[in-house]
């Protein structure tokens, strides 16, 4: 039954931010890409400010899957890397932190390239 319900917390916050980025979208102008970028940057500013961590004990894989875990790694990155390096360690220990996840990305982007046959909208 614990798992159960740990799976159902997961989902309801994975499913929250689904849900508010599907709002912004219906009801706003905004772009997907600032959306986007308004997720990362919720994510920098909880682990900025040390309440991350406790929101992931509790909603785990649902709140970082999306693009708030990324977020999250950078700023956490960004942190360690500025206090053992100062400025120039913060933007080195965010990239160091997210290359994982950028390389992920790159690469299978790549592959994705490979195996699709993309067309321009107007293009039938």
């Amino acid at each position: 039954m614990n798992v159960f319900i740990d799976y159902l917390l997961v989902f309801a916050v994975g499913g929250g931010i689904c849900v508010l980025g599907q709002l912004f979208i219906n009801y706003t102008k905004m772009t997907s890409a600032r959306i986007l970028v308004i997720f990362l940057l919720i994510g920098v500013v909880l682990e900025a400010c040390g309440v991350f961590e406790s929101i992931k004990e509790v909603a785990q894989a649902g709140i970082t899957v999306p693009i708030t875990g990324f977020g999250s790694n950078l700023a956490k990155g960004a942190i360690k890397g500025a206090r053992e390096n100062g400025v120039l360690g913060a933007i080195v220990g965010g990239t160091k932190a997210a290359s994982a996840g950028l390389a992920g990305a790159i690469f299978i982007g790549f592959l994705s390239a490979l195996v699709a046959k993309p067309k321009s909208k107007g293009v039938k």
